[in-house]
């Protein structure tokens, strides 16, 4: 049952589809639904010269949320929301690293090693 809230997405709603869905197996309707919303909401406070880019780092931060979903542990947090919005956001970036490599090329990642992408650079 939907719960009402002046927020554009309840947290418990989207623990209770993420739970459901890890049961089957795969993602419902509404999760994937519900999902897409929060990749495309939490992207309004980022600031894109080109509209491209900011449709690919979209893309890439969907493809993330589709990828990774059942990651999620419901045993651990009941804070789905702040899950799913933090690999939207590693996704931005890694959609931004993927489009302007030039811009970090010579920098050192502080949490990855050599050839993946981390997100602190010096």
């Amino acid at each position: 049952m939907a719960r009402k809230s002046k927020n554009y997405l309840n947290n418990r709603d989207l623990y209770d589809e993420i739970v459901q869905s890890k049961k089957d197996g795969k993602l419902t309707r509404k999760a994937v639904k519900m999902l897409i919303l929060l990749s495309e909401r939490a992207q309004l406070k980022l600031k894109y010269a080109d509209p491209q880019d900011k449709e690919d780092c979209l893309a890439f931060a969907q493809l993330d949320l589709m990828k990774y979903w059942d990651r999620f542990k419901p045993e651990k947090t009941k804070n789905a929301f702040a899950y799913y919005t933090s690999i939207c956001i590693n996704g931005y970036a890694k959609g931004w690293h993927k489009l302007h490599p030039e811009k970090y090329k010579g920098t050192i990642s502080l949490n990855a090693g050599e050839g993946s992408e981390g997100i602190y650079s010096i």
